[in-house]
C-alpha cells in the first residue's frame, strides 16, 4: 500500500499534477450534478424550483459534515500509510466510516421527525411543504449512501489515487443525468414522480457509486477491513478523526454564511446586484477549479510525507503549490479582464445586471491568485495537524476583514465598495498565507496523533 503512487519518492510537481487532473474532473462532475438537477426541476415550474432551493441549507449541513470527516480521513490515513502502518490504517478507515454512518443516520432521522418545523423555520410557506417533502423523504433515506461514498473516496485519495474517485463521480453523474428526466417526467415505462423522482435518481446514483467505492476499498485495494467492537479503539480513533473533522466541517459552513451576509448588504441597495453576485459566485466556482483540485492533492501528499519523516519534501510541495496557483490564476485573469462584458452577457441581458456582473468579472478575479494561496495553505494546515489554525485563517479572512470592509464599502461607495472589499481581503490574506507557508511546521505535540493499538 505504501507509496503506490509515488508520493514519497517521485518528483513533486509531476506527482501533484497527476493527482490534480483527476481531482479537476471530480469537481467538474459535482458542479454538473447540481446543475443537472436544477435544470430538470426547473422544468416543473417556479414552485418546484423554490421547493428544492429550500433544501440547500439542510443538504449543505450534512455534506459539510461529510467533507469534514473526509478531511480527517485523508490526513490521518495519509500519515498512517506514510509511516508504514497499513493494518492500523485499515482499521482507522473502518471506524471513520462507522462514525460517518451513525452521524448521518441520526441527522436523517432527526430531519424526518422535525420536517415541518425545520422547513417552516427556514421560511418555506405551507403550500411548498408538500413539494419539499416529496424531495426530502427519499433524500433522508439515501443520504447515508452519499456520505459513505464521499468518505470512502477520501480513503482512496489518501493513498494518492485520485483517478478512481473521479471516475466513480463521473459515472454517478452520468446515471443521475439519465435517470433524472425518466423519473421526473415519467418517460417511457417510468412513472412520473416529479421532485420525488429527482431525489430517487440521486439516491440510485449514490448507490452505484458506493458499490464501486466499496469494491475498490475492500476487494481490489485491501484498504478496509472489518474490526471487532472495541469502545476504547472507537474513542481513540474518533477523537483523532474529530480533531481534524470538526474544524474542517465548520470551515465549509462559514463561507456560505459570509456570502449570505454580502448578499444581504447588496439587497439593501439593488436586487440586480444580488443576482450579479450570485452569478459571480457560480463563475468563481469554475475559475477556482485548479486551485481546489490542487488543494485536494496537497493533503494526502503532505500527510504521507510527514508520516514518512520527510517534512522538507512536504514543505516544498506546499510552497510549489501556492506559487503555481498565484501564477496560474493571475494569467487566467488576463482574458477575463479583456472579455468581461461578453462573459457577463452569458448570464443575462438585463442592462443593470450586466453592469454589476461586468464590474465583478473585471475586478474580483484579479485576486483569485492570492485566494488560491489561502485555499492551499488552509488545507495544508489540516495535513500538518493544525486544523484550528486553518479555521482561524478563514475566520479572520471572512469575519475580521471581508465583512467589516464590505460594511465600510457599502457606507462609503455603495455596491462598488461592497464588491471591492472581496479582492482587497483576498490580497491581504494571500500575503498572510504565504508567510504562514514559509514557517509552517508540525506542532511539537500532535493532539490525538497516535492510533489505538490493542494490547
Amino acid at each position: 500500500m505504501r507509496d503506490r503512487h509515488g508520493l514519497l519518492s517521485q518528483p513533486i510537481g509531476r506527482v501533484l499534477l497527476n493527482m490534480s487532473l483527476p481531482n479537476m474532473l471530480g469537481i467538474l462532475t459535482v458542479l454538473g450534478f447540481n446543475l443537472v438537477d436544477t435544470f430538470f426541476v426547473s422544468r416543473l415550474g417556479t414552485d418546484a424550483l423554490a421547493a428544492i432551493s429550500f433544501t440547500f441549507p439542510v443538504t449543505l449541513v450534512i455534506t459539510s459534515i461529510a467533507i469534514g470527516i473526509g478531511a480527517g480521513v485523508a490526513t490521518n490515513l495519509g500519515r498512517l500509510i506514510g509511516s508504514g502502518h497499513a493494518p492500523l490504517a485499515k482499521v482507522f478507515l473502518h471506524d471513520a466510516l462507522l462514525l460517518s454512518f451513525l452521524i448521518t443516520v441520526a441527522l436523517s432521522l432527526l430531519g424526518s421527525l422535525l420536517f415541518a418545523p425545520l422547513f417552516t423555520l427556514l421560511g418555506a410557506s405551507p403550500a411548498l411543504l408538500p413539494l419539499i417533502q416529496q424531495y426530502m423523504q427519499p433524500w433522508f433515506i439515501g443520504v447515508p449512501l452519499l456520505v459513505l461514498q464521499m468518505v470512502g473516496n477520501q480513503g482512496l485519495k489518501a493513498t494518492g489515487d485520485t483517478k478512481s474517485p473521479a471516475k466513480i463521480l463521473a459515472l454517478a453523474a452520468l446515471i443521475n443525468f439519465i435517470l433524472d428526466p425518466l423519473l421526473i417526467f415519467g418517460i417511457g415505462p417510468f412513472p412520473r414522480l416529479e421532485l420525488q423522482g429527482a431525489a430517487l435518481a440521486s439516491v440510485l446514483s449514490w448507490l452505484v457509486a458506493l458499490g464501486l467505492s466499496g469494491y475498490l476499498l475492500i476487494i481490489k485495494r485491501h484498504l478496509l477491513t472489518t474490526a471487532r467492537i472495541c469502545r476504547k479503539r472507537y474513542q481513540a480513533n474518533w477523537r483523532r478523526l474529530a480533531h481534524i473533522a470538526q474544524p474542517a466541517a465548520l470551515m465549509n459552513l462559514i463561507n456560505p454564511l459570509a456570502n449570505a451576509v454580502i448578499m444581504a448588504l447588496l439587497a439593501r441597495m439593488d436586487h440586480t446586484a444580488v443576482a450579479a453576485f450570485g452569478a459571480g459566485i457560480r463563475l468563481e466556482s469554475v475559475l477556482l477549479i485548479v486551485s481546489m483540485a490542487l488543494s485536494s492533492s496537497v493533503v494526502p501528499f503532505v500527510a504521507q510525507n510527514l508520516g514518512a519523516g520527510q517534512p522538507q519534501r512536504a514543505r516544498q510541495a506546499v510552497l510549489l503549490s501556492i506559487r503555481f496557483v498565484l501564477v496560474f490564476q493571475t494569467l487566467l485573469y488576463l482574458p477575463l479582464a479583456c472579455f468581461a462584458a461578453p462573459i457577463a452577457g452569458w448570464f443575462s441581458d438585463d442592462p443593470q445586471l450586466l453592469q454589476w456582473l461586468t464590474f465583478y468579472i473585471q475586478f474580483l478575479p484579479l485576486a483569485y491568485g492570492p485566494l488560491g494561496m489561502v485555499i492551499i495553505v488552509a488545507t495544508a494546515l489540516n495535513a500538518y495537524h493544525r486544523p484550528m489554525a486553518s479555521l482561524a485563517l478563514n475566520l479572520v479572512r471572512l469575519f475580521a476583514l471581508m465583512l467589516p470592509l464590505a460594511a465600510i464599502g457599502a457606507f462609503t461607495a455603495g455596491i462598488h465598495g461592497v464588491l471591492l472589499a472581496l479582492p482587497i481581503t483576498n490580497v491581504i490574506m494571500g500575503l498572510v498565507s504565504y508567510f504562514i507557508a514559509l514557517r509552517i511546521k508540525e506542532p511539537a505535540h500532535l493532539p490525538h496523533s497516535q492510533p489505538y493499538i490493542p494490547s
